[in-house]
């Protein structure tokens, strides 16, 4: 592992870590969700990062990929609230979350899936297979009476890259891969009151370029270039809208660009038996000498 990578990490870990806590004392019942987007986002810049993705509220049996509708805003309320967090600094990411019970109904479910992850982040080591990450979290749910959700998992951390290899599943899954030295990934458990199966449903807000290939419209060549500007990573309609009055061609270009296969949408993912769903996460390191960095843990 590049040394310079090690620290670039390490650093976006911490900063991840601390845009986290600004984040949770934000969400309180009454706030604005454009609001807190705007906040967590600026306070990103202020400390030198930029956004590894649009930072992440998602609310009761929403799991991930929610944002409001463009020219919409959300008040909170008593609801179970997932705050996920993205930091990219110098390339590298810190990729942490955590859950707000504003109703206080939903304490133990909150707890359990911030037990399974301490449990999963207990067995890494060199040589793991990460079903055992997988097991660990399970079990620590199953033992509390919730489910884990069985189709989101964590995953690997690259360089301008919030989703590489290896998946690190939630349950055990027995997969064979092995958790090596110079690996960076998030361990990400979704705990559940219901089935722990999500699926996609609505319209999407969140984006990311996948491909360079030859445009056919010029008109979407002004879209195109703000979206390469993001090198690949996750970006809403909201980050190209510098006034509400181009939000049709905004829309439109991204309708183009979706045709040609030179960005992908990520509609909300919700539990499909409209289960409540918490989210713990932190990122890791595993550096070449077999040492294990939780990159994202509060002190």
């Amino acid at each position: 592992m590049n040394k310079t990578y090690k620290q670039n990490f390490l650093k976006a870990g911490s900063l991840a870590c601390e845009v986290r806590r600004f984040g949770k004392t934000l969400i309180k019942e009454g706030a604005s969700y454009n609001d807190v987007i705007g906040k967590i986002n600026l306070k990103i810049k202020e400390l030198g990062a930029i956004p590894a993705f649009p930072p992440q509220i998602a609310l009761n049996e929403v799991a991930a990929h929610f944002l409001p509708a463009p020219l919409e805003d959300l008040f909170f309320k008593d609801e179970v609230i997932k705050l996920d967090i993205g930091v990219c600094y110098k390339g590298a990411i810190g990729d942490c979350a955590v859950t707000i019970d504003l109703s206080g109904k939903n304490q133990d479910l909150v707890k359990a899936t911030e037990e399974a992850l301490l449990a999963a982040e207990k067995k890494i080591k060199v040589g793991l297979p990460v079903f055992e990450i997988g097991r660990a979290i399970q079990e620590t749910l199953s033992k509390q009476g919730f489910n884990p959700v069985k189709n989101l998992c964590g995953h690997g951390l690259g360089v301008y890259k919030i989703h590489t290899s290896p998946s690190i599943p939630n349950y055990d899954d027995q997969s064979k891969v092995l958790i090596r030295p110079g690996m960076t990934f998030a361990i990400e458990p979704f705990g559940t009151t219901g089935l722990g199966f999500i699926y996609e449903t609505g319209k999407a807000s969140i984006f990311s370029q996948i491909s360079r290939k030859s445009l056919q419209n010029e008109a979407d060549r002004p879209i195109l270039k703000m979206i390469e500007t993001y090198n690949g990573l996750p970006f809403s309609i909201r980050d190209l809208m510098n006034d509400p009055s181009n939000l049709p061609q905004i829309e439109k270009s991204l309708k183009n660009l979706l045709s040609l296969g030179i960005i992908a949408d990520y509609p909300p993912l919700v539990e499909k038996s409209k289960g409540l769903v918490a989210q713990a996460e932190n990122s890791v390191l595993v550096d070449d000498e077999g040492q294990v960095f939780i990159t994202t843990r509060e002190n």
